[in-house]
């Protein structure tokens, strides 16, 4: 093993060296990001054992693909979008028996999620995609998003915050919920 303390070294070391098959440098990077990527899942969820599950899962798909493993953005960056596209896809199957009757919806965030997908995908590319996505939003629509899926207010805070009926911030999710998705399809059947 290299005479090196993992700990001090960059993420992109860590990921040389994991590409070589190190655990030690696998536990590194488990340890410095799990806690993050648990807490936004957890925060997304509200559910601590699914959370978990799916940070499992993340690093269990490193694991396997370390070795052809390709991050073009930040090692933060691209495992935050992972648990992004997890959360969206578990959530898709949560609740699917509810209000998920737009196909193209489901469609859209199972392909997001897919770990082949997640093989190919420029993760750099679909966060720009996505910033300009929001970015061209309405304003309230866009702080009502934001607030929603970016600081992750529940409607009811959002609400007393911008002094708005629970209903219009459902509304304004929705709204933009709708919007993202339809330039994402777009995005993704241009790639």
């Amino acid at each position: 093993m290299i005479d090196v303390k993992l700990n001090m070294l960059s993420d992109d070391d860590l990921i040389q060296i994991l590409k070589t098959g190190s655990e030690q440098a696998f536990t590194e990077l488990y340890n410095r990001y799990w806690k993050k990527l648990f807490t936004a899942a957890a925060n997304k969820l509200h559910h601590l054992e699914e959370a978990e599950d799916i940070v499992q899962q993340i690093f269990v798909s490193i694991w396997n693909r370390r070795e052809e493993l390709e991050i073009h953005s930040s090692v933060g960056s691209y495992l935050a979008v992972a648990v992004k596209y997890r959360v969206l896809k578990h959530l898709n199957t949560r609740f699917k028996h509810k209000h998920f009757s737009d196909l193209a919806a489901e469609e859209v965030i199972s392909e997001l999620s897919d770990d082949s997908t997640q093989q190919w995908l420029d993760f750099n590319e679909v966060n720009g995609r996505l910033q300009t996505l929001v970015d061209a939003l309405p304003e309230k629509c866009r702080l009502v998003y934001e607030m929603s899926r970016i600081e992750g207010r529940s409607h009811k805070e959002i609400a007393a915050t911008m002094e708005l009926s629970e209903k219009t911030i459902e509304w304004y999710i929705t709204k933009a919920l709708k919007s993202i998705r339809t330039g994402l399809k777009i995005f993704f059947l241009t790639l």
